[in-house]
């Protein structure tokens, strides 16, 4: 090997070893930078029902926080094992930390995050498709916080001007996507659907305690239908 040839292997290895320190350096202000503004946005977040509960004296009590947790995590509690998992591959370590703090991650980050690498041909879980994940979630968040702000604004203003008899039928918003979603199961499994409906009437008219018939009636539905899929599975192997 040639001094020329080795001085060129010298500088390209250089370089490449260039390229590696600085994206290590960019993993490292990625975790510190993504560490302090997580932990910032939880203190912020929970600094509003803890001076709501503590300070202006409107704490609901701990049985009600406690049955409304399960109830939300008998539904969504794999999902915070899951979804770091299967989306790192393709967020990378500064789209996680970005896309875990801006939300939408399903319905926004990941999609933007996939389109943005297939336009540049860049491969998930390289350099480059980090990057441009990155980028393609920061300008995605950006976007989706501006239209938020004007649709905040002015839904503020539109429910001030609604009649009283307009504003009132709000309250049904949450059974409504409830009840939209068991539809959309019971299409595809009618028994999923009435088993729903069934233990919802059960919460409703049953000696259920307010506080629990959320949490019952969710667990309650999932476990049902899982034990039928299982023994319906154990026959058709059988």
């Amino acid at each position: 090997m040639s001094m020329e040839t080795a001085g060129k292997n010298l500088n390209i290895s250089e370089r490449v070893a260039g390229k590696e320190i600085d994206f290590e350096t960019f993993h490292e202000k990625s975790h510190f930078w993504g560490r302090l503004t997580i932990w910032s946005v939880i203190l912020l977040t929970l600094m509003v029902p803890l001076y709501l509960s503590f300070v202006l004296g409107y704490h609901p009590g701990w049985t009600t926080i406690l049955s409304g947790f399960a109830a939300y995590a008998s539904i969504i509690a794999i999902v915070w094992v899951v979804e770091p998992v299967s989306y790192y591959p393709i967020l990378g370590v500064s789209g996680t930390y970005l896309g875990f703090l801006t939300g939408n991650i399903g319905n926004m980050c990941l999609p933007c995050a996939s389109v943005a690498q297939s336009v540049v041909g860049a491969e998930p879980g390289t350099k480059k498709g980090e990057i441009t994940a990155t980028l393609a979630i920061a300008a995605a968040s950006i976007t989706n916080a501006v239209i938020l702000l004007f649709v905040i604004l002015g839904g503020s203003y539109l429910l001030s001007v609604l009649p009283e008899s307009v504003a009132s039928a709000f309250k049904f918003v949450l059974p409504a996507i409830f009840g939209a979603v068991i539809a959309q199961f019971a299409i595809q499994k009618p028994v999923w659907g009435i088993i729903g409906i069934a233990f919802g009437l059960f919460v409703n008219l049953g000696p259920v305690p307010r506080a629990f018939q959320t949490f019952v009636c969710i667990l309650g539905t999932v476990v049902v239908c899982m034990l039928l899929e299982k023994i319906k599975g154990q026959k058709k192997s059988g």
